[in-house]
């Protein structure tokens, strides 16, 4: 048997390079990557050798959190003894002095040897040099903030040698781009756990965010029951959570969502919201929000508002959410020392639509008030700085952006992780935001990919690579290790998947699965097929094998237990396709009888695969089918599948549906992007879609007369509970060649019987799933063609 390692070269996946690996010290200049992009990163001079006792120069203005994190790196990596002194201590000639404090402090000035200590907060500059006996370090923050920052950069640097660990000699001038970068925990269904949010404070810290907004949508404290102040044990939790958050420099933003059953004119009201915000403020926070997104707005929940306000409407509510914020932050918020500004979210946040709604709120809504807006839509398939810039002009101020990505909360995620780059949000945006805040998923480890993004890009949008950062996360997850950073390569490339809530990803589904089966399938229909099985197989063994390294250890055990039906399914998938890619091979060297064992095997493989389950469920979805590589995966197997049937027929392998025309009984709302030509356009990204009726067909007129041997469906959510496939030879007259009654929603294989050419296949509708039509993204259909 063939025996593939994981590791991404083997693979030919290119380099996998990242901020907590330990490269080995070269005599080049190539410095170690550092994440997120600094503004100005370059070559000082030589490394700096790591001693067995190193001494940290700091004084009562040197950053504690920033401090201790600097202690700790060094022990780890090689420095048995580290002494902090204050400046002016005399130093013994060849130890490793870091000098930690304000840029201005007079001997980090002089480390820095010229390089700039930007102006900008939480700027950092960072010099490393060595030569003979002195190895010196400077790092200089702008504030306390800053010099954590450096630190974070510096843990970066070190680099593997023979002797044992340096510190590359690099100098990094560098600062944020945007004020604010995090998250927001904003999702419907189960909250994290007081553990899993004291390790994403930490997380932060490494990545240089600054905020993280307590906004759970299923804490009854924050919305249904709002006005109630929190139990003594959830108040205790919410303390530990700040003071963590305080240690890695990330705001704690608390957000109360009154907006469903407030009484905007109500003294009583406003005095429960008050003590709500005050008792987290007693607690060391200093931060705070009220959302007013996902309410009703055309209402009033007590009559005391109509009288205040006025009739219920757009401009009535904007009024009265006014008047509240303005309140809260002239009463509350400007009377609370070191209280950052309020912030909010509109009930208007998903959109660029002038209304009155955003006309009341720019002209009378404080200066002060932070406004949050989640682009163009709830799922914004991207963001641009034309678009910033016309929110902001809508809301008369720099916007906040909260950006539903990688949230999967929602219907279109149903059974998925999203584990995709963070992208196709435009460079330039940091001219045009106040910041972003990344809403995650249910499961934050499995989050940590996206938000390691977001965070870079938020910290310098110009330089932020989002195929780059993609792999410097997968390797931080893996600590370092290379084998398991591929393994988690291979699984994120089939959790690629990015939808919207409307019918076009805005990430297509496993990107380099694709363009490997394209290759496959060229060098197939070429001739070279040992060679095309070859390179496929190794791919496919390596789906098999990565969730077994992903579990090995080195991998964050959160990121494992989230992911955990994700890579139960995966490794069947992997075997399924691993049996297929070697029935395929043993067809081809003239074995059909081993050829027909080993498809047996992988079609039971497959059906494991289709049966795995998340349950129980942290969404708000609850139980449903594992999604992994689907549209892409389970179509190579299908279309292998038929051919090996159809193996002594000429083209029997090939979708003939590609080459034929399309059409329907209907289309939704005569939307041409939900086209009939959709059907069989080659793309799972792309679908049809009927109009709102149980009787509703699409059909395929195909390029000739073919014996048609099996037809495949790549369902949306919208699918049938009861459906039937025809056949006609003129189009007129139809033959009911299958029944079905799928249990759900997913790619369904019909195996036909008959043997008469036909030239149209049809999907006729029985019983629709949801009150929507039929949605379906491909039609595939196998089979011979008649020669005439």
């Amino acid at each position: 048997m063939l025996v593939v390692g994981l590791a991404a070269g083997q693979l030919g996946l290119g380099p996998l390079a990242h901020a907590e690996s330990a490269p080995e010290a070269t005599a080049g200049q190539v410095l170690p990557v550092v994440s997120p992009t600094p503004q100005s990163i370059a070559r000082a001079g030589a490394d700096a050798e790591v001693t067995e006792r190193a001494v940290v120069v700091a004084d009562d203005h040197t950053d504690p959190a920033a401090r201790d994190r600097l202690a700790s790196e060094l022990r780890a990596h090689g420095a048995d003894r580290v002494d902090v002194v204050a400046p002016g201590t005399r130093i013994p000639s060849g130890l490793l002095t870091v000098r930690l404090g304000p840029g201005a402090r007079a001997d980090i000035a002089a480390g820095l040897d010229g390089t700039t200590t930007p102006g900008q907060a939480e700027g950092y500059a960072l010099r490393v040099t060595s030569d003979g006996s002195q190895k010196q370090v400077a790092l200089g923050g702008t504030d306390a903030s800053g010099q954590f920052y450096a630190v974070q950069t510096l843990r970066q640097l070190f680099v593997r040698a023979d002797d044992g660990w340096r510190i590359a000699g690099a100098e990094v001038s560098d600062h944020p781009s945007m004020p604010l970068r995090g998250t927001i925990e904003g999702f419907y269904g189960q909250p994290w756990s007081p553990a899993e949010r004291l390790d994403q404070m930490d997380f932060y810290g490494d990545v240089k965010a600054n905020t993280y907004v307590y906004a759970p949508k299923d804490d009854p404290y924050h919305r249904d029951k709002w006005r109630q102040p929190y139990p003594a044990d959830k108040l205790t939790e919410l303390g530990q959570l700040i003071k963590r958050a305080a240690a890695n420099h990330v705001r704690f933003t608390f957000a109360v969502s009154p907006g469903g059953s407030i009484c905007y004119s109500d003294p009583a009201d406003r005095t429960a919201l008050k003590a709500k915000l005050q008792a987290v403020y007693d607690l060391g926070g200093r931060a705070f929000s009220i959302p007013l997104d996902d309410i009703s707005y055309t209402k009033w929940n007590c009559a005391g508002d109509q009288t205040a306000f006025g009739a219920p409407g757009r401009t009535a509510a904007a009024k009265a959410q006014v008047d509240l914020l303005n309140d809260v932050q002239r009463s509350f918020v400007a009377t609370h020392p070191g209280t950052q500004p309020l912030q909010m979210v509109p009930t208007e946040y998903g959109d660029l639509t002038d209304t009155t709604y955003k006309q009341t709120m720019r002209a009378t809504l404080d200066s002060s008030v932070v406004v949050m807006w989640t682009g163009t839509d709830v799922v914004p398939p991207a963001i641009t700085n034309q678009q910033a810039d016309a929110a902001s002009q809508l809301f008369g101020r720099k916007v906040f952006v909260w950006d539903n990505y990688p949230v999967n909360d929602y219907g279109h995620t149903s059974g998925r992780l999203l584990l995709a780059p963070y992208d196709k949000r435009e460079a330039g945006l940091s001219e045009h935001l106040s910041g972003i805040v990344a809403n995650p998923m249910n499961q934050p480890y499995a989050s940590k990919i996206a938000v390691f993004g977001s965070a870079g890009f938020a910290w310098n949008d110009s330089a932020y690579d989002a195929n780059a950062t993609w792999l410097q996360a997968l390797a931080y997850l893996a600590g370092g290790d290379r084998e398991a950073a591929g393994a988690l390569r291979v699984f994120a490339d089939l959790e690629h998947l990015a939808p919207t809530f409307g019918a076009t990803p805005w990430q297509p589904q496993a990107p380099e699965l694709s363009d490997r089966l394209a290759r496959f399938w060229t060098q197939w229909k070429a001739g070279k097929r040992t060679s095309a099985l070859a390179d496929l197989r190794a791919y496919a063994v390596a789906i098999a094998q990565a969730p077994a390294e992903i579990r090995g250890g080195a991998v964050q055990a959160g990121f494992v237990a989230d992911s955990g039906p994700w890579l139960d399914a995966t490794a069947l998938w992997g075997r399924s396709a691993v049996s297929m890619v070697d029935a395929l091979a043993a067809r081809v060297d003239g074995s059909p009888d081993r050829s027909q064992a080993l498809l047996e095997e992988s079609r039971t493989l497959r059906q494991q695969a289709e049966a795995m389950r998340v349950d129980p469920s942290r969404n708000a979805w609850g139980k449903a089918p594992v999604k992994v590589g689907d549209g892409v995966l389970d179509t190579f197997l299908v279309q292998a599948d038929t051919m090996l049937q159809l193996w002594d027929s000429a083209g029997g392998g090939e979708n003939l549906a590609l080459a034929g025309t399309a059409s329907a009984s209907s289309v939704e709302q005569d939307l041409d992007r939900l086209a009939a030509r959709y059907v069989n356009d080659g793309s799972t990204t792309t679908r049809w879609a009927s109009g709102y009726g149980d009787d509703e067909w699409v059909q395929v007129k195909l390029a000739a007369p073919a014996k048609v041997a099996a037809v495949t469906l790549a369902w949306e959510d919208a699918c049938a509970t009861e459906y039937r496939i025809e056949t006609s030879a003129d189009g007129v007259h139809w033959t009911t060649a299958a029944t079905r009654t799928p249990t759900v929603c997913g790619t369904d294989v019909i195996r036909l019987t008959g043997d008469q050419p036909v030239d149209h296949v049809r999907m006729q509708g029985v019983k629709r799933r949801t009150s929507w039509g039929y949605s379906i993204y491909e039609m595939g259909i196998y089979g011979t063609v008649v020669s005439s």
